[in-house]
């Protein structure tokens, strides 16, 4: 399959999962990130505001502002296909903007450099073994994680991990993919 074909697979099995599922397979996830090394010594973690059917980030983020992390989210600009990402402290300094993101509010938050930030959740539909992805195909993160030299982590249910996706030069794996019952480490 062609990576046009791997996202939409992947895409109609997670929109098919109920609701409840959802909620506590996501919750399972968090549990399992919350604890990892990485985000226990972090100061800065930057991390997406999910729309179902990612891995819901919405509790995560609330966890982090109780362990005194700071979270960055990251505002697109559909023009150039860049992001910025932004301290949050709250989700009121946030609204619905590209593709129906919760995004920072520019106005309300500070910009956060991608080398401050300690770990990046990296969001995608499709991973494999080796860290690499397949994301919802705007080529965001592929353009802005170029020479970010900190820790890369995705989150991801069952159905997103698969042997091997196909991949291009500019790809760039995350080092851990965190799932409901383990961790998986790309070797990275």
């Amino acid at each position: 399959m062609d990576k046009k074909q791997l996202r939409n697979s992947v895409l109609q099995q997670l929109n098919n999962m109920p609701y409840q599922q959802y909620r506590e397979r996501s919750y399972a996830i968090a549990q399992n990130l919350l604890q990892q090394s990485a985000i226990i010594q972090a100061t800065t973690i930057g991390i997406t505001l999910s729309n179902k059917p990612e891995v819901d980030t919405s509790f995560i983020i609330e966890q982090l502002w109780k362990m005194n992390k700071k979270v960055a989210v990251p505002k697109c600009n559909a023009s150039d296909r860049t992001m910025q990402f932004y301290e949050i402290d709250t989700f009121a300094q946030t609204e619905r903007a590209y593709q129906n993101i919760l995004e920072p509010i520019p106005a309300l938050c500070e910009p956060v450099e991608k080398q401050q930030m300690d770990v990046i959740i990296v969001p995608g539909v499709v991973f494999d073994k080796r860290g690499y992805r397949i994301g919802f195909g705007g080529g965001y993160y592929d353009r802005y994680l170029q020479h970010y030299t900190g820790m890369k982590i995705a989150l991801a249910f069952e159905e997103q991990v698969i042997n091997e996706v196909p991949r291009e030069s500019h790809d760039l794996p995350v080092h851990i993919i965190v799932g409901e019952h383990n961790c998986m480490n790309c070797g990275q």
